[in-house]
């Protein structure tokens, strides 16, 4: 759907669809300036899927569901699954203005192994697999003054461990097309604001002149990494080692990255038994340094609480901010957490669902 443009870029808006939101730690710093950032997202690179079976092709690979298409979506967040169920790459799937012909974002590194791994399944379907090279980039624009920080009763702090929501997709049928400029909502949630593609002789200003709003460059302490350490998101092959993450626990599910009632993909089983079980007792979780740590620590570093107990791993980092794959209940309740003897804090991402009593009901019928 087109619509214009003034219409398109609006205010972040609030997920209240579970109830309340926990409050989550993010420092404000009063100097920070309140314009959206207009970044060029250097590490990634686009995949050109072509052909009349387009859709049905990707539709056996992907975790999310290519019929959202068929109800106007304008993209996609999804995971491509190994065999066993592991992650392999987490992309962002365009719907062009063209008829069956879809965009592919995925990290860099990812775009040899990925097309390797789409051609491996053409077999005999009339699909073109291009890599699209230096001819798109990919930018993000957003807001990194928005957080959702509404308080919520300590007595709900403990109320959501993990449960399974299967949130289908956003809203997200918005899209502009504009001098060979391409704006979508980010399907992942309203908070990471607008994905933006544009030939690469398109200059900055020349984007940004179109957004309707001022734009700043990114900083070193204001950059879209930092922001989604801050909330808690991974992306790419430096968060998501291909072959080592599940994606109910890089919460895939409540990324609208999955869904659970469509046919059979490559990697089903293993996401769906877990999905039947009702709970994932680990997920993805924004980490916080009182100061921007003195040491690097590796993927998978053990994160201690006061007992000297492991309630987490290491995944990331970014100045002070990072992310961990955590056991929920365990690290909301530590007293202290340590990773390397460095003292951390761990929160509940604040665009988590909350739990109602009537999911809680239907959670323990099963």
């Amino acid at each position: 759907m087109i619509v214009h443009l003034k219409k398109f870029i609006l205010p972040f808006r609030k997920l209240d669809k579970f109830g309340k939101i926990q409050k989550q730690f993010v420092r404000h710093d009063s100097s920070q300036s309140s314009q959206k950032i207009l970044e060029h997202l250097k590490n990634k690179s686009l995949i050109q899927v072509r052909g009349k079976e387009a859709s049905n092709f990707l539709q056996g690979l992907i975790t999310n569901d290519m019929k959202h298409y068929e109800e106007g979506a304008a993209n996609l967040y999804a995971l491509f699954l190994n065999i066993k169920g592991r992650v392999m790459y987490d992309v962002i799937i365009y719907k062009t203005q063209e008829d069956d012909v879809y965009y592919i974002e995925c990290d860099s590194q990812a775009v040899e192994p990925l097309q390797k791994h789409l051609k491996m399944y053409r077999v005999r379907k009339k699909i073109d697999i291009d890599n699209l090279g230096d001819t798109i980039n990919v930018w993000t624009f957003f807001d990194p003054m928005h957080y959702l920080d509404n308080k919520v009763n300590d007595t709900n702090r403990q109320k959501l461990e993990g449960l399974i929501f299967p949130c289908g997709s956003l809203n997200n049928k918005v899209s502009k097309v504009i001098d060979n400029i391409m704006i979508y909502e980010d399907p992942r949630l309203p908070n990471l604001g607008m994905r933006i593609l544009a030939e690469t002789k398109i200059e900055r200003n020349e984007i940004a002149k179109h957004l309707n709003s001022d734009t700043m460059a990114p900083t070193n302490s204001l950059n879209f990494k930092v922001f989604r350490y801050k909330l808690g998101i991974a992306e790419g092959i430096e968060d998501l080692p291909p072959g080592k993450p599940l994606p109910l626990e890089v919460n895939c599910d409540y990324l609208h990255g999955i869904s659970f009632h469509k046919g059979c993909y490559v990697g089903q089983e293993l996401t769906a038994r877990t999905y039947h079980t009702g709970v994932v007792r680990k997920r993805l979780m924004p980490l916080l340094f009182n100061e921007v740590p003195n040491k690097s620590f590796a993927y998978d570093e053990k994160i201690i609480n006061e007992s000297g107990n492991v309630v987490g791993k290491f995944r990331g980092i970014e100045n002070e901010h990072g992310l961990g794959l955590i056991r929920i209940t365990e690290a909301l309740k530590a007293q202290s957490l340590t990773i390397s003897d460095i003292e951390l804090k761990v929160s509940k991402p604040v665009w988590w669902p909350q739990e109602t009593q009537a999911q809680s009901a239907s959670f323990t019928k099963k």
